[in-house]
């Protein structure tokens, strides 16, 4: 599996560690920056590592700025796009098995990096259920194509 990760300067941490963990386990890792503490605008990365999504070059991304809500408004911009910001593992699961999301965002100043790691296992462990989620996801897209 294909996997984006993407951050701005208050996620640099959180990135490397979840990138490197990811890459350990096997999967393909696409970095879509940043990759020195500088100040940047997160919206940027987040439209970058999206459009990476959206176009079939990543399957899955994961973003972190300061709290993870900057990163997934702007994410959720993006057509086809389905981005969480979570800070707990049962967010993180269910965002795949119900919403079938796409993005994950973090909070570098909410939560640890241990956690970070934690969650983006569970994120890119878990599968989408299908069935009754599947109507739900259609009546987003319905009203994303307005």
């Amino acid at each position: 599996m294909k996997i984006a990760v993407g951050c701005d300067h208050g996620g640099l941490e959180h990135k490397n560690a979840i990138a490197e963990h990811l890459k350990e386990r096997g999967f393909e890792v696409t970095d879509y920056g940043i990759y020195e503490q500088k100040s940047v605008d997160y919206p940027e990365i987040a439209q970058k590592l999206c459009d990476g999504i959206v176009n079939g070059d990543n399957e899955l991304g994961i973003l972190v700025c300061g709290t993870g809500i900057g990163m997934s408004i702007a994410s959720n911009k993006v057509k086809g796009i389905r981005a969480a910001a979570c800070s707990e593992h049962f967010s993180a699961k269910y965002t795949r098995l119900h919403n079938n999301s796409n993005v994950l965002c973090l909070g570098g100043r909410v939560i640890g990096v241990g956690t970070a790691i934690e969650l983006a296992d569970l994120f890119v462990d878990t599968q989408f259920e299908g069935g009754r989620h599947q109507r739900r996801i259609d009546m987003i897209t319905d009203i994303e194509n307005k």
